[in-house]
């Protein structure tokens, strides 16, 4: 069974840029897919981005496109997500999540970090 600690969150004002990170437990193989997910107080967890582990293609949600990167390091089993041109809407807690499949509808979930943003 994987688990996942996510780092990296905390206080940032508009326009800024911070780094998360993920470390996995147990092996990755290459059929995973790690992504990043974030809820705000009082809306749904929504995806932010993805990435497979084996061929290290990316996915974004649109409103992140262009300014975060989703990268991966296999020796350090763990994924991050860079955030640049920070927007108090980025504001939530993200979530690390690992499945097999960009559905994550069976994914392991990580504790999730608080990202604020203030304008």
């Amino acid at each position: 069974q994987v688990q996942l600690v996510e780092s990296g969150g905390g206080l940032a004002q508009a326009g800024d840029s911070l780094r998360l990170s993920c470390e996995a437990s147990g092996r990755l193989y290459s059929s995973a897919v790690m992504g990043w997910f974030r809820q705000a107080p009082g809306a749904k967890r929504e995806f932010v981005a993805a990435i497979r582990w084996g061929r290290g293609s990316t996915y974004y949600a649109d409103s992140v496109k262009g300014r975060f990167t989703i990268s991966k390091d296999s020796a350090r089993n763990s994924v991050y997500l860079e955030m640049n041109t920070l927007k108090p809407e980025d504001a939530g807690i993200y979530y690390c999540a690992k499945d097999s499949s960009l559905d994550f509808t069976r994914a392991f979930w990580g504790q999730g970090t608080q990202v604020t943003v203030s304008s």
